[in-house]
């Protein structure tokens, strides 16, 4: 088996970007499909255009085309668009192809158990933005409301500091980006920097109230053969259930986990 070779920590020069071709009738169409996903209603073309700056002719016949596949339905009573079920059998299609999602299912379900946490099972797409693919709730009141699909912001939590560990990028970047990020309770940069390096010298992160005031979560790695962090597993809690010394005994425990999942996927 190849072995992981960790990617650099974070330098004062950031790599250059590879090229990409842009192709705009795609960028549209994603682009659409995000806005009728993240309104959850309706929306006449000349809303959708006005929204992505598009010229409603050309919304149009990308509507038309989306509506064709499925993945969009139109009310004909009101010829305002929304996502369709084709969307479901797309994202079914995701879930049931992934093999980390699979894996990952029996240690969340553990963790949520035994720990009082919920259990995520989360992916770091090649944008870094992050997407839940598994999940298991605990049986006592306290719960995240996330589901399955959930996305989340580049950077943010525990993930977030993972990310940036794991990533190529310089300082000075990761610092604009940092600056962009949304918290309840939002870290210096200093003190969230060295928390960055700290997680990269010990394998797994941790937030403590910076995410959301009272919640403490905690976030550990699953590499790519190439040393990419590919997915994390990650658990969140009150704040008051973890001191240090458990936040540490549950990030060992997960690290656990998480070793015996990139196993079972060929890390």
């Amino acid at each position: 088996m190849p072995a992981i070779r960790p990617a650099s920590p974070p330098t004062d020069a950031a790599p250059r970007a590879p090229r990409l071709r842009q192709v705009p009738a795609v960028s549209r169409a994603i682009a659409i499909l995000r806005l009728l996903g993240k309104t959850q209603q309706s929306l006449g073309v000349k809303a959708i255009a006005d929204e992505l700056e598009l010229v409603p002719s050309t919304c149009l016949h990308i509507l038309r085309v989306l509506v064709d596949e499925g993945l969009v339905k139109v009310e004909p009573g009101t010829k305002r668009y929304a996502l369709g079920s084709g969307m479901l059998s797309l994202a079914r299609n995701v879930l049931e192809g992934s093999s980390f999602a699979q894996l990952a299912q029996p240690a969340l379900d553990m963790l949520a158990a035994t720990r009082n946490v919920t259990a995520m099972g989360v992916e770091i797409r090649r944008d870094q933005t992050v997407v839940v693919l598994a999940l298991s709730r605990p049986g006592q009141p306290f719960r995240l409301h996330t589901d399955v699909g959930s996305e989340f912001r580049t950077l943010v939590s525990a993930t977030g500091r993972l990310i940036a560990a794991y990533s190529n990028e310089g300082w000075p970047q990761l610092k604009k980006r940092f600056a962009e990020v949304r918290w309840d309770k939002a870290p210096t940069f200093e003190t969230w920097k060295k928390e960055v390096e700290l997680a990269r010298k010990r394998g797994w992160s941790v937030d403590r109230d910076n995410f959301m005031t009272g919640i403490t979560v905690v976030a550990v790695p699953v590499l790519a053969r190439d040393g990419r962090l590919e997915y994390t597993l990650v658990a969140v809690g009150l704040s008051s259930q973890f001191n240090a010394a458990a936040t540490a005994e549950l990030a060992h425990a997960m690290q656990k986990e998480a070793a015996a999942i990139g196993e079972m996927m060929g890390r």
